[in-house]
């Protein structure tokens, strides 16, 4: 499956269709009318053996949830934008085309899915202005714009995600952002911020941003600030990021219902929101040659080497 709107076209300028078709590979096309769900599912009633993926990273999370119920390996080519799951597994995403040689001779390996009500998730879920951006008319066209213009309500207190998250420090009440991986994030050094340095731990990573006592110019810079400035060890309870690891993470509340990113893709998610680890849950077919998984620093000691 590829989506041909993916990373700006990135497919095309690559000539992945022709490539893998050449490799023997059967290509069929996201549109309007079919989705990579449902392509996904015609391959398989159709006898595919492994299902390939050239791609963001929804359309990535939408042929690996297929993949997983039905225990095919997927194949992931790294055609979107962010190519965050794809990073994380190592692959080279500067070069999408790199990533079809594992049609020929490709490593198999398991590595971990997040489970949220009937979604499978490979990156996050996310819960407050991104998830309520997600719904937003032309998110697509200019993600930033729309995101900005949801912020604001968050940080003046007028919005806040309708929902309490357990945590180790307790219950936190109406946080400002929630964010729930598959894997933890690193968090610890600047330079590797949101990087997955294994898929295979088994767990959940945690994100939790309190309602602030003042009111920061840019919430998701808020974010990011108050991850940097963590420390290792136990975290006092008066900070204002908690994160954790676990596996499972609920949200509960007095609503019915929960506005959520899973994956970058919006969904209405009944309370309470369960989120779990479905350790080894999806088959990957890896390239050979591909750049791997740097070593993941420590704070105070020596910069991991740099991709290549």
């Amino acid at each position: 499956m590829t989506n041909p709107r993916s990373g700006g076209g990135k497919a095309a300028h690559f000539d992945l269709i022709n490539r893998a078709e050449r490799m023997g590979a059967q290509v069929w096309s996201t549109s309007a009318e079919h989705d990579a769900t449902s392509l996904a599912r015609l391959a398989v009633q159709e006898g595919a053996e492994v299902l390939a993926v050239a791609g963001g990273d929804g359309t990535v999370s939408a042929v690996a949830a297929v993949a997983a119920a039905t225990d095919r390996p997927l194949l992931v080519v790294p055609a979107g934008t962010r190519n965050h799951f794809a990073r994380d597994l190592g692959l080279d995403i500067r070069n999408p085309v790199s990533a079809l040689s594992a049609l020929v001779d490709g490593v198999p390996t398991r590595v971990d899915l997040g489970l949220v009500g009937p979604h499978t998730f490979v990156n996050n879920v996310s819960f407050g202005p991104y998830a309520d951006a997600l719904l937003e008319p032309g998110y697509r066209e200019d993600k930033a714009r729309t995101i900005a213009s949801v912020a604001p309500d968050y940080l003046s207190g007028r919005q806040c995600v309708e929902a309490d998250v357990d945590t180790p420090q307790g219950t936190v009440q109406l946080p400002q952002v929630v964010l729930v991986s598959n894997n933890p994030y690193h968090i610890a050094t600047p330079r590797y911020l949101g990087r997955r340095f294994t898929l295979t731990s088994g767990l959940l990573g945690g994100i939790v941003l309190k309602h602030p006592t003042d009111m920061p110019p840019d919430l998701l810079r808020h974010l990011r600030g108050e991850l940097l400035r963590r420390q290792p060890g136990p975290r006092a309870p008066g900070d204002a990021v908690i994160a954790w690891t676990a596996d499972t993470i609920t949200l509960h509340g007095g609503g019915r219902h929960l506005q959520a990113g899973v994956d970058g893709e919006p969904v209405t998610l009944p309370l309470p929101v369960t989120c779990e680890a479905r350790p080894g849950g999806l088959r990957v077919l890896l390239p050979r040659d591909r750049p791997g998984i740097p070593r993941e620093p420590m704070p105070g000691l020596p910069r991991a080497p740099r991709d290549h």
